[in-house]
């Protein structure tokens, strides 16, 4: 009787030696259906077995064993095999992909001690697709530099071709997109009030 991986006609991945051997392929000679003359003329009769020789089956040692009959894995394969040198695809076993490194950031830009903005350094980044959020709440008391920390990041979105977006009903925490990044500016709610 037959394992459960005979009857799906997989290959048996403990390497019980209880499937059947395997026949040799047929030949590929043609195959004469009429039994006239010249079908006997053009291929030999098959020698008889005479009934008196007895075969005794002798056990096979490793060199008797014919190699050629043996699947070989394709090319390239790094899976697990089966005792008998074939592929195993083992549907469980996980495989990392390597993920692709991203290559746009989010950016959080505060003022520096000085009370400055990095304008420069924000435009190469928004050129390059990072998007930068940049928080004016640290100057509470400074409504004239809030107005020229505006002023200078609008015109660093000007070089970069981008718009400046404001994230509250203050307009403390701008946001500018990096190139070839999209902004929907048709359904967007600003500052807290809607929440509430």
């Amino acid at each position: 009787m037959g394992s459960l991986w005979q009857f799906f006609g997989l290959p048996d991945p403990e390497g019980n030696t209880n499937a059947p051997p395997r026949t040799a392929p047929p030949s590929n000679a043609p195959v004469s259906l009429s039994s006239g003359p010249e079908g006997d003329s053009e291929t030999p009769p098959a020698p008889e077995p005479s009934p008196t020789t007895t075969v005794t089956p002798s056990p096979l040692s490793e060199t008797d064993i014919d190699l050629s009959q043996l699947r070989t894995p394709p090319l390239g394969w790094t899976g697990p095999m089966t005792p008998d040198g074939e592929a195993f695809h083992d549907l469980g076993m996980e495989v990392q992909r390597q993920r692709p490194l991203p290559n746009k950031a989010l950016r959080y830009i505060a003022p520096d001690v000085m009370k400055r903005i990095p304008t420069g350094p924000m435009l190469e980044r928004v050129m390059q697709g990072d998007t930068a959020i940049v928080d004016l709440r640290p100057l509470v008391h400074m409504e004239s530099h809030q107005m020229a920390c505006r002023r200078e990041i609008k015109h660093m979105a000007d070089q970069a071709r981008v718009s400046v977006f404001s994230l509250d009903a203050e307009d403390k925490l701008l946001m500018v997109p990096g190139h070839n990044v999209v902004v929907d500016m048709q359904k967007h709610e600003l500052g807290l009030t809607p929440l509430l």
